[in-house]
């Protein structure tokens, strides 16, 4: 896996992967969200196969999987040990808890939806510090410096006042940036 030196060469990176209108979503980003709706059919497959009996849906699961395994060797080309199952299972379940936040916020229930919403966030920023190289084994992590000292400042803060993982979120918060131009 290439390792990324510091947030400025990530930015590049994801710029040079951007859109033609350089206002869209990277292209890194919008894939992984793609990744989630994949897993997500496969398992809607399953469970329509099951629920049904028609075998049609079972059979439709390799053809999806296989788009998804596709598509996630675009964000992930090389990795060791089990961290594509793991990156898989993380944004799986970012996307699960995305899905039942949005009931809970329908349903009236803000503050579950609220804290759903922080923890699928939480498991996306973790997919991203894995594959980016920034995590050590656990929750430790291990910071890249950069040449943006108002990111690490920032990161630096939340860390703080917040716990170990904010300064990932604040370092995907500015890094993988779908605002960049």
């Amino acid at each position: 896996m290439e390792k990324i030196e510091s947030v400025k060469d990530f930015v590049e990176k994801l710029d040079n992967a951007k859109k033609v209108n350089p206002k869209d979503l990277s292209s890194d980003q919008d894939l992984t969200i793609g990744i989630m709706n994949l897993i997500s059919i496969e398992e809607h497959l399953m469970f329509s196969g099951a629920k049904t009996g028609k075998k049609k849906f079972y059979d439709l699961i390799n053809d999806v999987r296989e788009q998804r395994k596709g598509m996630m060797q675009k964000i992930i080309p090389s990795y060791e040990g089990e961290v594509w199952c793991i990156s898989k299972h993380l944004l799986a379940s970012s996307m699960r808890l995305f899905e039942v936040g949005t009931k809970a916020l329908a349903s009236g229930n803000k503050k579950d939806a609220y804290d759903l919403f922080d923890r699928s966030y939480t498991l996306y920023c973790i997919f991203w510090g894995l594959n980016m190289g920034m995590l050590n084994g656990g929750t430790d992590m291990k910071w890249v410096k950069t040449s943006n000292s108002i990111i690490e400042e920032q990161a630096e803060e939340e860390n703080t006042t917040k716990g170990h993982m904010s300064k990932l979120k604040a370092w995907v918060k500015n890094a993988v940036n779908c605002c960049l131009e």
